[in-house]
């Protein structure tokens, strides 16, 4: 699975399940290393970044994942991979 195909099953996932999600459409004018996803809903909040099985992160993808999983509080921070798909569905359907 690639990683537009994992972030285009994500995002459907989340408008079917009353998420609010965003993603940078076009980053080539914005800081370098922002997570891919930031997802909203049902008092939870997701940074994440997706990669395909053998994707890696960039230097600064690892400085803002390392960044964000300093806030105070329980934003959940994490790399998501094609493997991880069903667990994050599962996350996006509870309410």
């Amino acid at each position: 699975m690639s990683e537009k195909q994992l972030q285009e099953a994500i995002r459907q996932a989340a408008s079917l399940f009353g998420w609010r999600c965003y993603h940078t459409h076009d980053s080539r004018r914005s800081p370098e290393g922002f997570p891919d996803l930031v997802l909203v809903g049902h008092g939870t909040l997701c940074f994440w970044e997706l990669k395909s099985d053998r994707g890696r992160l960039s230097p600064e993808q690892k400085a803002w994942l390392d960044a964000l999983s300093q806030v105070e509080g329980p934003p959940r921070v994490e790399v998501i991979r094609p493997a991880d798909l069903d667990r994050c569905l599962a996350l996006l359907q509870k309410k």
